[in-house]
């Protein structure tokens, strides 16, 4: 061993101690790497930012947008919305739910996908009283699995394809891992539409911020277009179409109100429409039938051309100007160029014109205004915004859009018409430029922390290579299973990027495992695609914790998990794609080189 393997091995081993013991933050322990790696001479330093432009940075980062916009596009919620009342038990749920997540995950990034189907998840557990905790781990590792099917799917894929490419000239392609990937995503959603009977029951999940305070039930107003033409047009309708989740609180028509109008009473163009309802509940109601927000019709002054409309949720504090006052009175439009949308006020349902509710101390009300003026109007109105929360309410929603540029992307990417990462980041851009997505929403959606991981793990990663220390390991590892069979140093492979990834992170796993597993079959003169393919199913596949990846951390808190509960159904579906996927690997990739 040289001193530069020394030094290239004992900065990885201190990394991984560092992300085992926990202490510190996963992005600031690769920035503290990257920067030894340099002070020590194994990363050289006109190489050491290299990591953010190199192509796994910039596949991730345009997934996440594209993810995102996918999800702000409601395209899925309305494609499952004839399915959902039919999901009554949760021996019918858990299947759909777990297969829906692991079929868009196979063309959107597996957290994205998970973010689009948890709150149709959470509506269906609230409706039938299902426990969400049956409900969401299935979903997550659906996720993961069907994040093995496309290039694109998961970090892994996209991390192990760049391997490839450094390896031996040339990446693996879009759907290059679709055999291996579908046969494993199937047997696992299959496993787990039965399984899921190993999770607790009735356990109450934890307290969320941003579902307590989406739990306000809002008062607005709502304009019916003259030219609406709307078959579900009775307040029954609205109700159904709704869950119960938003009611029709007055209808006003022709100068006369009419308070809680029956159920059978149709609406008609014209007609102004109080709702109350919880914030996710207006959305969707106001954006499927078409409605308008009465107070969101009046042109916002913007300080620039480029400025963004925004909405925002802010109580009324005790020195506020608007107590006592109306949104009429105070002319909230003409003085600070922002319109209120909604109102809440708990212990009270209002049925008047909502420009005519005198507010009150500790009401929560909705505001849209242009991002430059919203700030001053909040101080000068004596408004608190709430925790930084922007609120989404009857906004212009581009329903084909994200769906047309995804698939246009993923077709120009399987003809190889265009490199994978020009075609994502073509496709976050096209989709920000034509309004699918915000600016700001599209760096909200950017998960900085993982992407400065990767970026900064990718030259100390190199260091293994570059000083030799890739061969070195697998020369040990081959003279471990020379004369085994091939597929046990396989399994050995797989095995250890699983037993890694709960605890590196599965993006540090590849970066460190793969290099090796593709020396290890070098060694043995075999063929290395099965290796990387096995560390980026390993690495992929972290069932065990929920901290190993974003989307076992995104479902702990909504399903009010524990620890020891991921184990529990995590470790046999570990051991089922384990035994299941080498051979698999094996049969698609051939072990031996032809």
């Amino acid at each position: 061993m040289t001193h530069q393997q020394a030094l290239a091995f004992g900065l990885i081993a201190v990394t991984i101690g560092a992300f085992v013991w926990g202490r510190f933050r996963y992005d600031l322990i690769a920035l503290v790497s990257l920067l030894a790696g340099v002070l020590l001479g194994v990363v050289p330093a006109k190489n050491a930012f290299d990591g953010f432009s190199n192509d796994i940075t910039v596949i991730i980062a345009s997934a996440l947008v594209v993810s995102a916009a996918f999800a702000r596009s409601g395209i899925i919620e309305a494609l499952l919305r004839p399915l959902l009342p039919h999901l009554k038990t949760e021996r019918s749920q858990v299947p759909v739910l777990t297969a829906a997540v692991t079929l868009l995950s196979t063309a959107t990034k597996n957290v994205g996908a998970l973010a689009i189907m948890m709150p149709v998840a959470l509506q269906v557990a609230r409706r039938t009283g299902t426990s969400p905790g049956r409900l969401l781990m299935p979903m997550s590792f659906g996720a993961l699995l069907g994040g093995l099917v496309t290039l694109v799917g998961t970090a892994p894929n996209i991390i192990v394809s760049q391997v490839r490419e450094e390896i031996l000239g040339k990446p693996f392609g879009m759907y290059d891992y679709a055999p291996v990937g579908l046969g494993l995503a199937a047997l696992g959603v299959l496993f787990l539409s039965f399984a899921y009977r190993m999770l607790p029951k009735g356990r109450t999940p934890a307290a969320n911020i941003d579902a307590a305070l989406a739990a306000n039930a809002y008062f607005t107003e709502v304009q019916v277009p003259d030219d609406w033409a709307y078959e579900k047009n009775r307040v029954a309708d609205f109700h159904h179409m709704a869950h119960d989740e938003v009611r029709v609180m007055a209808l006003l028509r022709d100068g006369r109100r009419k308070a809680q109008p029956h159920p059978n009473t149709r609406i008609l163009p014209g007609d102004t429409l109080l709702l109350e309802g919880e914030p996710h509940g207006l959305d969707d109601l106001i954006t499927r039938a078409k409605l308008r927000l009465t107070r969101a019709d009046k042109p916002l002054s913007m300080e620039a051309p480029t400025e963004e409309v925004r909405v925002v949720e802010a109580v009324v504090g005790a020195e506020s100007g608007l107590i006592g006052e109306t949104a009429l009175r105070s002319d909230l439009h003409g003085q600070h160029g922002v319109n209120l949308l909604a109102v809440s006020r708990s212990g009270f349902r209002l049925n008047q014109h909502l420009n005519r509710v005198r507010l009150r101390a500790g009401d929560v009300i909705v505001l849209q205004g242009g991002e430059r003026s919203l700030p001053g109007a909040l101080k000068a109105l004596g408004l608190l915004p709430l925790a930084e929360r922007e609120v989404r309410l009857g906004g212009i929603r581009h329903a084909l859009a994200p769906a047309i540029i995804l698939a246009a992307a993923m077709v120009l990417v399987a003809f190889q018409v265009v490199p994978v990462a020009i075609a994502f980041f073509g496709a976050a851009v096209v989709m920000i430029a034509i309004g699918s997505i915000r600016m700001r929403e599209a760096y909200a959606a950017l998960d900085g922390p993982v992407l400065v991981l990767i970026a900064a793990l990718i030259p100390v990663s190199e260091a293994i290579q570059t000083t030799g220390g890739a061969d070195l390991i697998g020369g040990w590892l081959s003279a471990v299973f020379q004369g085994q069979a091939p597929l046990l140093a396989l399994a050995a492979i797989m095995a250890v990027a699983m037993a890694a990834t709960p605890f590196l992170n599965n993006a540090a796993t590849v970066l460190i495992v793969a290099p090796v597993g593709a020396a290890l079959a070098l060694k043995l003169g075999l063929n290395p695609d099965p290796f990387l393919m096995a560390v980026a199913v390993g690495a992929a596949c972290d069932f065990l914790t929920p901290i190993g990846h974003q989307c076992n951390t995104l479902v702990m808190g909504p399903g009010g998990y524990r620890f020891s509960d991921y184990p529990r159904l995590g470790a046999p579906l570990t051991l089922l794609v384990l035994v299941v996927g080498t051979p698999l690997i094996a049969l698609f990739w051939p072990l031996v080189r032809s």
